[in-house]
């Protein structure tokens, strides 16, 4: 018998008279729900660990051991405070192994989940009121909130519903009035990070025996699955979620506001807390995290810009996803879920889960008919772009990240190359710890990609190498130069031609497409020329060098 359920067998709970709940890995707390209230003695807990819905995906190998440590660690903990818990895991989807512990235990509540792909499994079971879906106490908001202040229907503005949810907490608010006079410091959020201050030393966690084996368990069973495996950065109960949060607050919240925007090739985290995976499952609460960071002592900017992504975009997409069905409601769906070009690109292939008929891929939005294939550079093979070769090793060792690398060049380069929106979302997907259906979508179909038009997000936000150069460091590792010869100036020109006709009525797009017009047409023909080429060598697996554009001297 391995160490877990040794441990777990050890607390010999009772199981007879007991009031049954389904806990999944989007609301590992006890602070929140039944087992926030009802007594412990009276209450059973079920777990499910569906390996069928972790090979769905080829998702990274941190990211499936993050879960799963998470998982059994709060199934002991709740089994330490006297809930009788079973802990099963399968091989199927959560509605076939639910379906024998049901007749056993009867029927099941739990929190409804924000993850659209759990309820679609489990809508069987609540069809026929074998499951019953409780508000899930972790969200900071309501439905009714999000359409007092986002309104009922599409187009649908963060910064509206921001404003909306500020007015009626009170966070950051003196009386009516947002605390240092505007309800968003982003303006002021933009500093390049030269060298100083100088970041702390990511977090690390003691070992665990409990972690050496999912992490054996990990590499055994989803040995086909990418990524690397570093034990030492992964949180597993709910005492390291609590000093990773001590950490962030003490090393990191202090300069996250002014450098919230910049990038830096050997700091992939900066002054960013790494707390988006504890928050999705919530083994940190979001009004818990937000009231500490309006009590600590900090420059409003940081303050302000922290918070924004918790109660403001957070809240947000949140909303939006479950509101349009996962954008379902509102755009065409894939058939089956994608691997984001990994079959093509990595061997040995990924074997996926069978395919269950009624649980699609997922929407497929493109309103600039973007259908290219993800290169090979998004699966490690060098692409000659130094931004996104750092990049994207950085989140096949890690998982992570931060979120202005994600936007402004692994999505801003996808993006200029016409990659397909529901591609780069999947791959989003499978490569970040943090990734949810629910907050991925919303965050690549739409802002990172423009997918979805104008439906929640004003733009695209795309770009040039003037900004990638000063906004990070990139650019003094690569064999291209920002200001003379990086392609990647010439794919955002490119692109603004291709799309004028789609983009010519945004007026946050204005000024680029004027600015399009003054290149004249000689130098359009050559950005065009160069898109080609790019795509063309990079589907290849070519890796770019300055001597690729001598052909368009």
């Amino acid at each position: 018998m391995n160490v877990f359920f040794r441990i777990l067998n050890s607390f010999g709970t009772g199981e007879n008279g007991r009031s049954w709940i389904l806990v999944l890995e989007d609301q590992l707390s006890d602070d929140i729900g039944p087992l926030s209230r009802e007594d412990p003695q009276g209450l059973g807990a079920v777990f499910i660990e569906s390996h069928w819905k972790l090979k769905r995906r080829p998702y990274h190998k941190q990211k499936i051991a993050f879960h799963l440590l998470n998982l059994r660690h709060f199934a002991l903990e709740q089994a330490k405070r006297g809930v009788a818990v079973r802990y099963q895991t399968t091989p199927e989807p959560l509605r076939e192994t639910l379906k024998p512990l049901i007749r056993e235990l009867g029927s099941l509540r739990v929190m409804e989940p924000a993850e659209l792909e759990v309820r679609q499994d489990l809508d069987p079971l609540v069809k026929r009121g074998l499951v019953t879906f409780i508000p899930h106490e972790g969200w900071l908001t309501s439905r009714h909130d999000f359409e007092e202040g986002a309104g009922k229907e599409p187009p649908w503005r963060m910064d509206t519903f921001y404003r909306f949810v500020r007015k009626h907490t009170g966070i950051l608010m003196e009386g009516p009035r947002p605390m240092g006079g505007k309800y968003s410091f982003d303006t002021e959020n933009r500093n390049p990070w030269k060298g100083n201050p100088c970041p702390t030393q990511e977090f690390r966690f003691p070992p665990h025996p409990i972690k050496t084996e999912v992490v054996t368990l990990v590499e055994s069973k989803f040995a086909d699955h990418p990524g690397t495996l570093h034990p030492e950065f992964l949180p597993g109960t709910k005492q390291d979620a609590l000093r990773q949060w001590r950490w962030a607050k003490t090393h990191c919240l202090p300069h996250f506001g002014p450098y919230e925007d910049a990038m830096a090739e050997k700091e992939q985290t900066l002054f960013h807390t790494r707390m988006a995976a504890l928050l999705n499952i919530h083994r940190l609460l979001p009004w818990r995290v937000i009231k500490d960071v309006e009590a600590i002592k900090l420059p409003l900017a940081s303050k302000e810009g922290f918070i924004r992504q918790v109660l403001g975009w957070r809240e947000f997409v949140r909303h939006v996803h479950q509101a349009t069905d996962g954008f379902r409601n509102h755009f065409p769906k894939a058939d089956v879920p994608g691997h984001a070009g990994y079959n093509k690109w990595v061997r040995p292939k990924w074997k996926a889960s069978r395919h269950v008929p009624d649980l699609d891929g997922g929407a497929a939005p493109s309103f600039l008919g973007a259908m290219n294939p993800l290169p090979a550079a998004f699966w490690g093979t060098a692409s000659g772009l130094h931004c996104l070769d750092q990049v994207i090793g950085q989140v096949w060792e890690h998982g992570y990240s931060h979120h202005i690398t994600r936007l402004m060049i692994l999505a801003n380069i996808a993006t200029l190359l016409d990659v397909s929106p529901r591609e780069l979302t999947d791959w989003f997907w499978m490569a970040y710890v943090d990734a949810f259906d629910w907050v991925v979508e919303p965050n690549v179909l739409a802002m990172g990609t423009f997918g979805t038009g104008p439906f929640m997000t004003t733009k695209p936000y795309i770009s040039g190498a003037a900004y990638i150069h000063r906004m990070s460091d990139f650019c003094t590792g690569c064999a291209f130069n920002p200001k003379t010869n990086c392609p990647i100036t010439n794919l955002y020109w490119a692109f603004l031609e291709r799309h004028k006709k789609q983009l010519q009525s945004n007026p946050r797009l204005m000024l680029p497409l004027r600015n399009l017009q003054k290149r004249g047409p000689a130098t359009i023909r050559k950005d065009r020329q160069i898109f080609t080429m790019v795509r063309r060598e990079l589907e290849k697996s070519t890796s770019l060098t300055p001597a690729h554009l001598l052909l368009f001297e």
